[in-house]
């Protein structure tokens, strides 16, 4: 089979495909043209191709050209999917979800833009065919095929998808530490912040939490299964990494477990604290309304039009009400600072 002669690895030059790649054995790759990749055979080198899950031209070549098992194909090009792991034969058909973190051109997204993008494999031993959704970026497989430009990448088939699953969970790392780093800045500004900002980005970060933990619980089972499968092109140093990866999955669910325990207790102090607030100003309000009883109980009474109103003909008559006024106000402003309600 004939090969092109360029090593770096072309990104989107044919429609549905995101790069067609075969594997030289020492860490770098040449591209292959689809073609190439349809005239290709077991024997002739280990290829990684990468499509877009959604378009017309990978689902034809999926259907018609790949020579999967029926089984195989559904899944592949099944709409919503959780992950999971299914052995076919020698091959492993791999479902994941792995994060997107930053767009293609290097910015960083805001943590409300958090992704989780599936990732459908088939593996065997001589060739690997991911897929995703068009207008999602998975970083893990963008570090892999830059790595394969710098012939420092995967050797064989085994050794490649270690390395998917290792890029897949590392990039957890930077989203759990910017959640951690929110939960920090939210415990300082519950009691010094506004009640109703705090409150709605508490709200957003727990929700975050829960759709994290909700996902990496299947994607670590799915982990454990290709560590413990059979399959010859499966090296014992494969699934020694594979081991690694699912420990590091581990500690990042422990790591999000405790981020979540935290918003929940950052949501009841809030909840004590908006509390504390509202009792406050309820006093305040009570001690206002105390403090106006006199005046409005002496406004009720000399100004109702009735007869028999005394000091209507006084001259001193308002200047003995204004004082008594002053002196009950007074007198209810030290009874109230006497039981603490000021």
């Amino acid at each position: 089979m004939g090969a092109s002669n360029t090593s770096a690895v072309a990104y989107g030059t044919e429609p549905g495909v995101r790069f067609a790649s075969q594997l030289d054995g020492h860490g770098g790759c040449k591209q292959l043209c689809m073609d190439e990749v349809c005239a290709w055979r077991p024997g002739e080198g280990v290829t990684w191709l990468h499509l877009e899950r959604d378009h017309p031209a990978a689902a034809e070549w999926v259907k018609h050209k790949s020579g999967f098992d029926p089984f195989v194909i559904e899944a592949l090009l099944e709409e919503d999917s959780r992950p999971r792991v299914e052995p076919v034969g020698d091959g492993l058909l791999i479902i994941l979800r792995g994060v997107c973190a930053t767009s293609p051109d290097g910015a960083t997204q805001k943590p409300d833009d958090i992704d989780l993008v599936p990732i459908h494999l088939w593996v065997d031993g001589n060739r690997i065919v991911s897929l995703r959704d068009s207008g999602h970026y998975i970083t893990a497989l963008r570090d892999i095929r830059l790595s394969l430009e710098k012939k420092k990448g995967p050797q064989r088939t085994g050794d490649l998808l270690a390395m998917i699953g290792d890029k897949l969970v590392r990039d957890l790392e930077p989203v759990l530490d910017a959640m951690d780093e929110e939960v920090d800045e939210l415990d300082e500004l519950i009691f010094h912040g506004d009640a109703s900002q705090v409150r709605e980005r508490l709200k957003l970060l727990r929700r975050r939490a829960v759709q994290l933990r909700r996902y990496l619980a299947p994607p670590r089972d799915a982990l454990n299964r290709i560590e413990h499968d059979d399959a010859p092109w499966l090296a014992e140093r494969d699934k020694l990494r594979m081991r690694e990866v699912i420990d590091k999955l581990m500690r990042y669910i422990e790591y999000l477990d405790a981020i979540r325990d935290r918003t929940s207790i950052l949501h009841d102090d809030l909840s004590t604290v908006i509390s504390e607030r509202i009792a406050r100003n309820s006093n305040r309000l009570a001690a206002l309304a105390a403090l106006l009883l006199p005046p409005s109980v002496v406004a009720g009474l000399f100004g109702m039009n009735v007869g028999g109103i005394p000091g209507v003909n006084d001259t001193w008559a308002f200047v003995i009400i204004v004082v008594f006024v002053t002196v009950s106000s007074v007198a209810t402003l030290w009874v109230l600072k006497r039981i603490n309600w000021l």
